[in-house]
């Protein structure tokens, strides 16, 4: 017999017949015990949650505390909220209380336990009755609707008479302002949901706005194109750009709280044949410094970079393409690095995250303050560790290579398709063979795969195509890396369905997948004697080096990401 439904026959409320009535409509239906005892109105609402409350001796929240604010409601995804029956109602000495409709069910709690790690909250979960869940609900709408109320306000300011670009400017000046309040909205949503990027395109009969999620564009909103001038302007006076000059690029920055985290966001207009094309890159810098783990760097891939990073002197280099992730991942080195007792200073193009403890200095080559100027003044200050954002010259190669050679341990990045390509790249840069196994320790390769959406992932047989991929691959693994990882007979991956939390992608969140090359003795000695890319390849394979495809598999059998993805990373 159902929990509350036995609890109510042993207090006399409910007669057997009744029980079995109930029990009856709950096996043939997929109604809950609560929605149906609700439903019969013989006892009240109320009633049913006070005896739950009392049979899963959770405190049971009768009336909607003043003090809840629709804000919380960022915290869990109305999709999900609504799915799980679950929605933040208070927050209080740094934790959250949770009211739940169903706190028994594991797939509510498996899913408030994945957003607290997600939103680094502390909660306390509290039981609520469906009528208190329906009032709190509402508030999405609230939420739902600021994008509409803004849009609505935006059209009704375009159907005045043309202002000139004066006008213009005055107009988006006012916070009250539709166009203030669409570049609001437009910057809150994007951050909310996660996004990378956001692209704002004039196109021949509309603006279209996008943005970057997991690496892919998704549209989002398309606007009068009345309202382009408007929004760029708004969007050039926050970023302190000239707003009469349309004519060339443009690059700026500013900033903005929102739930009290300063984000940071770095803006690029473009002049194209339809009007100006503005890219704004978020700089969240809850996204800004990630573990190891997070960033997918583990096993023997973990023990080099440590081993490179405890050395008071030498390089570490990560190499990939624009967008794979190379400046988060020295962001993470640098955070393992920025002690007190240590002089951490950094060259970058631009400064993309504010790490406090770290001298951060952006170079500007219009004024000929570039990263081999900067490096040359550097070395004045003393420093433990240096991260130059990337070596792109001859100059500033072999500069970084001095400095590693002179007691500095350096943080750099470069651009090749793999780890060894970076040794023939730092040649042909002008830097004699003999210098590098004296000065490199590492060598990180990289690119960033989707992950799994956990929400609608799912457990599948591998079809026999993947089956044979995988466990070829599988054989030609180092044995070191063996020892941690099994291939059983029967292979399953995992797949996501596509849910409402992942806008039905089956995909949230990225994760890189890495190459690294250990400059051992044994490769050393291959460098000094000019040795071809293949033989030192050959080498590294034997000291335990696996490539990206390789570490993608591995992810694959994990059930981290699919194989799909990892074949569409590294294609040849």
């Amino acid at each position: 017999m159902a929990k509350i439904v036995q609890f109510f026959v042993q207090k006399g409320v409910l007669d057997k017949t009744k029980a079995t009535e109930i029990e009856f409509k709950l096996r043939n239906s997929s109604k809950t015990e609560e929605e149906i005892l609700f439903e019969e109105k013989t006892i009240t609402e109320k009633e049913i949650f006070d005896a739950k409350s009392d049979i899963l001796g959770i405190e049971y929240l009768k009336e909607i505390p003043e003090e809840a604010k629709s804000e919380l409601l960022k915290l869990i995804p109305e999709d999900v909220s609504k799915f799980y029956k679950m929605i933040p109602i208070f927050e209080g000495k740094g934790v959250v209380e949770i009211g739940m409709v169903y706190p028994e069910d594991l797939g509510s709690q498996e899913a408030l336990k994945f957003l607290a790690r997600e939103k680094k909250i502390n909660y306390k979960v509290i039981l609520i009755d469906f009528s208190t869940f329906d009032k709190i609900f509402k508030n999405y709408r609230e939420l739902d609707e600021e994008m509409g109320r803004a849009l609505q306000e935006l059209e009704v300011q375009l159907k005045s008479p043309q202002a000139d670009l004066k006008d213009i400017e005055m107009e988006v000046i006012s916070e009250e302002a539709p166009t203030t309040k669409m570049v609001a909205v437009i910057l809150r949503q994007a951050v909310e949901g996660k996004a990378s990027d956001i692209h704002i395109e004039p196109m021949r009969n509309n603006l279209r706005v996008r943005y970057r999620l997991d690496g892919i564009l998704h549209s989002s909103l398309v606007l009068p194109l009345k309202a382009h001038p408007a929004i760029v302007a708004r969007i050039k006076i926050l970023s302190n750009l000239k707003i009469d000059e349309s004519r060339v690029p443009q690059d700026g920055r500013f900033s903005i709280k929102l739930d009290k985290i300063t984000i940071d966001f770095r803006v690029s207009t473009f002049p194209t044949s339809l009007g100006e094309k503005v890219v704004i890159r978020i700089l969240d810098p809850r996204e800004a410094v990630k573990s190891f783990s997070d960033l997918g760097i583990e096993s023997l891939n973990l023990e080099m970079i440590e081993r490179a990073s405890n050395k008071p002197y030498g390089m570490i280099l990560v190499t990939g393409p624009t967008g794979s992730g190379k400046t988060t991942t020295l962001y993470s080195i640098l955070r393992n690095l920025n002690k007190e007792t240590v002089n951490v200073i950094t060259l970058e193009d631009p400064v993309e995250y504010f790490i406090d403890g770290v001298n951060q200095s952006q170079v500007r080559p219009e004024i000929n303050y570039t990263f081999a100027t900067g490096l040359r003044s550097i070395v004045r200050q003393d420093p433990d560790i240096i991260m130059v954002g990337e070596i792109r010259d001859s100059e500033t190669a072999s500069l970084a290579i001095h400095a590693s050679l002179t007691g500095h341990l350096v943080l750099s990045t470069l651009h090749t398709n793999d780890a060894i390509g970076s040794i023939p790249r730092l040649i042909d840069m002008g830097i004699e063979p003999f210098l590098l196994p004296s000065s490199l320790d590492v060598v990180i390769a990289q690119r960033l795969v989707r992950k799994i959406c956990p929400f609608c992932k799912e457990k599948i047989m591998a079809p026999e195509p993947i089956k044979k991929i995988l466990t070829d691959e599988y054989k030609n693994l180092p044995e070191i890396w063996k020892k941690n990882i099994s291939l059983q007979k029967e292979i399953y991956t995992y797949k996501g369905k596509g849910c409402k939390k992942c806008n039905n992608e089956g995909f949230s969140g990225r994760i890189g997948i890495f190459e690294i090359l250990e400059i051992t003795p044994e490769i050393s000695g291959l460098i000094f004697k000019n040795s071809s890319e293949n033989i030192i390849l050959e080498q590294a394979k034997k000291q335990g080096m696996i490539s990206m495809r390789q570490d993608g598999f591995i992810k694959v059998i994990q059930g981290i990401t699919t194989l799909e993805e990892v074949l569409r990373a590294t294609k040849l």
